[in-house]
């Protein structure tokens, strides 16, 4: 369940705002004044903040800027302040949208899943661009196509390293050759088995430290290979 900071000093809109966020499936916390807030949001494990500006102690464009310094999350200003430059200021401080009250509820909802959509998007991207798979000294980087082998950089075709991507990401299976051809190769087998074993020879010459008794791509005799994770 998605967490959800709200900073109002508006009791009445803060209850509007949590009572319509957990209706829709959200864990609700609020802060009515600005300390408390400003502390909640950089102690709290939360996936969105919804910050007042006009706030007691310490206004909603201080929260702001403390928040973004240390996290990405998503901040949305909601507030009664309609003029063009306290827009301006409160983007520039980090936040990702500004809601003027009064707002439609619903609209207001829509808003917040909207953003936290985008973040998680944004966030599986991030993720995915630094995701690597690692097998004692070899390195796998999926997304950059290369692969290392106790820091040192094999040099593989593409073919080579779709190859072993596919074993790898399957660790502990066992593939027959026609089903490997078929999933690298993206065509029906038709017998065409020699290239496969050709690329695995090749594969195996590079990335094994000894390919006649290899670690990483082993043959599981009358059945086809397996990677040993």
């Amino acid at each position: 369940m998605k967490r959800i900071l709200i900073v109002e000093d508006d009791s009445a809109i803060r209850e509007l705002e949590q009572d319509y966020l957990e209706a829709a499936e959200f864990a609700v916390d609020t802060a009515g004044e600005g300390r408390k807030g400003r502390q909640m949001a950089l102690e709290g494990d939360y996936d969105l903040i919804v910050l007042d500006i006009m706030l007691p102690f310490v206004d909603g464009f201080t929260i702001c800027k403390a928040v973004r310094e240390q996290k990405e999350i998503p901040i949305l200003f909601v507030t009664a302040k309609q003029e063009d430059g306290d827009k301006i200021r409160g983007l520039g401080y980090g936040a990702d949208d500004y809601i003027v009250k009064p707002f439609s509820p619903t609209e207001f909802v829509a808003r917040v899943k909207a953003h936290l959509a985008r973040y998680e998007r944004l966030t599986g991207e991030k993720e995915k661009q630094h995701r690597s798979l690692v097998f004692g000294l070899l390195e796998i980087l999926p997304e950059e196509h290369r692969v290392f082998r106790g820091g040192e950089e094999i040099p593989l075709t593409h073919r080579e390293f779709e190859l072993l991507l596919f074993l790898a990401e399957n660790a502990g299976l066992v593939f027959s050759m026609d089903t490997i051809f078929e999933k690298v190769w993206g065509l029906d087998a038709i017998g065409d088995t020699a290239t496969v074993r050709v690329h695995i020879n090749r594969l195996r010459e590079k990335i094994e430290p000894y390919p006649q008794k290899p670690i990483y791509i082993e043959t599981v005799w009358g059945a086809g290979y397996r990677f040993k994770g």
